[in-house]
């Protein structure tokens, strides 16, 4: 087969059609791209994605917290820390020193009432919501490099827990399932109707990539059932609309998600994001179940990486790609993101040697 695009490539792969080879894509952290050029690997001003060359390109375009006009609120600062009130009613502590996720400390919404008091109201489809210039600009950069171009944001679990926080939601989907219903519902609405204005406006990308961290780990934070009872409604609303537009939907979930899947699949996935190793899921598994309807992307283990070791390297991507490009569907990334203390010449290495294994 001659060599596909970026974007003819991811294209094929989400339907597993044949291609050239597999995909490649992948997140950092924020440290990385200061360290590597630091060390003057990449440039200062280029765009990871651009240095690889990688085949698709994402752009976050919304701001989902309630209260647009609220400036934060600075609580309490250290030499490492800040903790801080934001428009969402919810106080974190974030670091100053080093990327990571922010702590919760506490929150204003604990249930249904202050909810439907001080978030509900606020959670309009106003055009301040969107990006328009960072949707434009990476929708036109894909354009030119050939790239499968993705909206991406957040589903409903993940624009819930910034609100309340987890341990208020979990209780909430036992005790009060109506109540996470309704913010199931009402962010679901909200993301297809600001994605109707933006797409109106700007036109459509080539898919769609919902970020959804369901899981830590060795289980999910909710049973299959409930699930489907709670979360799975919110994500069909939005998965159905990015199938009404021909739009493929991209699900990135961290953590132990595995009993999921099935609930996903119905819901309108079309390919699994991220696959953490450490946390028991197996892309090798994962393909034997749903290589036939599923598309992969991840389940290579960082932390291989993080050896810098080339032999480890080699063991680790030869004893899955063989097996998961055969049906045409896999995205080489790492399990995670790709932190600092993953040398350049390491990653440069884990591409070029994971390429060749995808070759067809």
């Amino acid at each position: 087969m001659e060599e596909l695009t970026g974007r003819e490539r991811i294209g094929n792969i989400l339907q597993r059609k044949p291609v050239d080879r597999i995909g490649l894509f992948e997140h950092f952290w924020g440290d990385t791209h200061k360290e590597w050029a630091a060390q003057g690997c990449i440039r200062e001003d280029e765009e990871l994605v651009d240095h690889f060359g990688f085949d698709m390109e994402l752009c976050w375009p919304f701001n989902l917290v309630a209260d647009l006009d609220y400036v934060p609120e600075i609580l309490e600062e250290t030499e490492e820390t800040i903790l801080r009130r934001d428009g969402n009613g919810a106080v974190l502590r974030v670091h100053k020193l080093h990327d990571s996720t922010p702590e919760h400390v506490d929150f204003m919404v604990k249930e249904r009432s202050a909810w439907e008091e001080h978030i509900k109201p606020k959670l309009t489809p106003d055009p301040r919501r969107i990006n328009f210039d960072a949707y434009r600009y990476h929708k036109k950069k894909a354009a030119e490099n050939n790239r499968f171009f993705a909206w991406s944001g957040v589903n409903v679990f993940e624009c819930i827990h910034p609100v309340c926080g987890h341990e208020y939601m979990l209780m909430g989907m036992a005790l009060d399932p109506d109540w996470v219903k309704d913010m199931v519902e009402t962010y679901a609405r909200l993301t297809i109707e600001l994605q109707e204005i933006l797409f109106e406006k700007e036109g459509y990308p080539d898919g769609i990539w919902f970020y959804e961290d369901m899981g830590f780990k060795e289980r999910p934070f909710m049973s299959p059932a409930m699930y489907k009872e709670i979360i799975q409604p919110g994500h069909k609303l939005t998965m159905d609309f990015a199938h009404s537009k021909n739009l493929p939907v991209i699900v990135h979930s961290c953590g132990f998600v595995e009993p999921l899947v099935p609930g996903l699949i119905e819901a309108g996935m079309d390919c699994l994001q991220v696959i953490e190793i450490k946390a028991g899921m197996d892309l090798l598994r994962l393909y034997k179940n749903y290589g036939d309807v599923l598309s992969f992307m991840g389940g290579i283990d960082v932390r291989t990486l993080y050896s810098n070791d080339k032999g480890i390297i080699d063991a680790e991507l030869e004893s899955k790609i063989p097996v998961v490009k055969g049906k045409f569907g896999y995205v080489l990334h790492s399990d995670h993101s790709i932190p600092n203390t993953v040398h350049y010449d390491t990653y440069r290495y884990f591409v070029d040697r994971g390429l060749e294994l995808g070759k067809y």
